[in-house]
């Protein structure tokens, strides 16, 4: 079976199934584990599916990925961006993280800066910053969500706007061709658009498989954020309005080294 029928058929599979195994792939085709990796991986750049750990899942414009799920997808790549984010951090300074695994990656690579003061409405992120000694941090209240311990609503909000951040590290669910920066939840949405408000810096730190992606409520577009972390190089029109907009990207590897030049982010048709 050649590679395009093989992932027609991965697609028709999934469909029926709503999930797919690299196991379960590689027994019913007959081929190696390694083989539907890389399937998954490019259905995965163009927007086929979701690659979750272990196979994938459909792609979604309305319903994001379980959160274990978003956890372990390309961790290797989120642990490089927040440790080039956390550079770009100084000691000595107010910071908002808020919801997302990205976010998270983030506050374990500030457990060794100094004086910190960090607002969250991750309870995730809270818990990593119990490790740093020399981090003061401060939850904003509001409700609960189970699925992700994050906190939203209108308490959320109000604590957020009686701050002024130095710095403020966000993440989302999808950015498209037009650098517009988009989630699924709407609560959400209004909570890191209070962040934004509120912060004399703002970061957003997301990998490449947001690139493309489509979600319903839109955050913001990048040209009001100050920098991009990602770990794959921009396609070129939305690197030239980065530039025109005087937003900095900065690129790493799982390794940690910047991409070569000239490579283009897998855009989705």
């Amino acid at each position: 079976m050649t590679q395009s029928f093989r992932q027609a058929e991965i697609l028709s599979l999934l469909r029926q199934q709503g999930k797919v195994t690299v196991d379960g792939l590689a027994a019913h085709f007959g081929v190696t584990l390694q083989t539907i990796r890389r399937d998954l991986t490019e259905m995965d750049q163009i927007g086929q599916l979701d690659r979750v750990h272990g196979g994938a899942i459909l792609s979604s414009g309305t319903t994001n990925v379980g959160y274990e799920e978003r956890r372990n997808l390309h961790s290797a790549e989120k642990t490089a961006i927040a440790r080039l984010c956390a550079e770009h951090i100084p000691n000595d300074c107010s910071l908002f993280l808020n919801i997302g695994t990205s976010t998270e990656a983030v506050a374990a690579e500030l457990l060794g800066h100094r004086n910190l003061l960090v607002v969250t409405n991750n309870m995730n992120v809270a818990n990593i910053l119990i490790g740093n000694p020399n981090c003061e941090v401060i939850v904003t209240g509001g409700s609960l969500r189970q699925s992700d311990g994050g906190l939203i609503g209108a308490m959320t909000v109000e604590t957020i706007r009686k701050f002024k951040f130095d710095y403020a590290v966000i993440g989302c669910s999808a950015l498209d061709e037009e650098g517009d920066i988009l989630d699924y939840d709407i609560q959400e949405v209004g909570v890191s658009q209070a962040i934004i408000d509120r912060s004399r810096m703002t970061y957003l730190a997301a990998d490449h498989s947001k690139f493309g992606r489509t979600a319903p409520a839109r955050i913001c577009s990048l040209s009001d954020i100050d920098a991009f972390f990602t770990d794959f190089p921009l396609s070129a029109d939305l690197s030239a309005k980065c530039n025109e907009w005087d937003v900095d990207v900065h690129m790493a590897e799982p390794d940690g080294s910047p991409h070569e030049d000239g490579d283009e982010a897998p855009y989705s048709a």
